[in-house]
């Protein structure tokens, strides 16, 4: 995303953006963030509807974020909407890793009972595949399409 959209989006000036990101600069390495040339600003300008050069200044170029970039951004600015953006970005993370925790317990616990019992759960394994197959027949065959008298 360009500087100017992610400074709408994050409801401050660009002019802010660009100043966080020069005071926070060794946030933000060349897979963060990079800036467009005058090659790659007109083929973008031809391409999308943007805001006018007047706005911005002939010489300036603008600075594109991928999304670790856009990330970065949203834990060094101050508006509220990029503090509240920060806050979800943390509270996702935290959830995903929870959620990998508990695959990672469960796995360890079939692991010790698959040693416990010197056997593997193969069978249990059969019956998971074939109620997954079953549930996936009549799925398939719901919404197959209709032949026939149509209404």
């Amino acid at each position: 995303m360009l500087d100017f959209d992610l400074a709408e989006m994050y409801e401050v000036e660009t002019r802010v953006l660009n100043q966080a990101v020069k005071r926070n600069i060794d946030r933000f390495p060349k897979d963060f963030m990079f800036q467009l040339n005058a090659k790659e600003l007109e083929n973008n300008s031809s391409q999308f509807v943007m805001s006018s050069r007047k706005h911005r200044g002939k010489v300036y170029l603008p600075f594109a974020f991928t999304e670790h970039g856009v990330t970065m951004l949203a834990s060094i600015l101050k508006s509220e909407k990029a503090i509240r953006m920060n806050i979800a970005i943390v509270k996702a993370f935290i959830a995903l890793r929870r959620i990998t925790l508990n695959y990672g317990e469960i796995a360890t616990k079939i692991s010790r009972l698959e040693k416990k019992y010197n056997k593997r759960f193969s069978d249990i394994y059969k019956a998971l595949d074939l109620l997954f197959e079953e549930k996936q027949g009549r799925e398939e065959w719901e919404e197959r399409e209709r032949i026939g008298f149509k209404k």
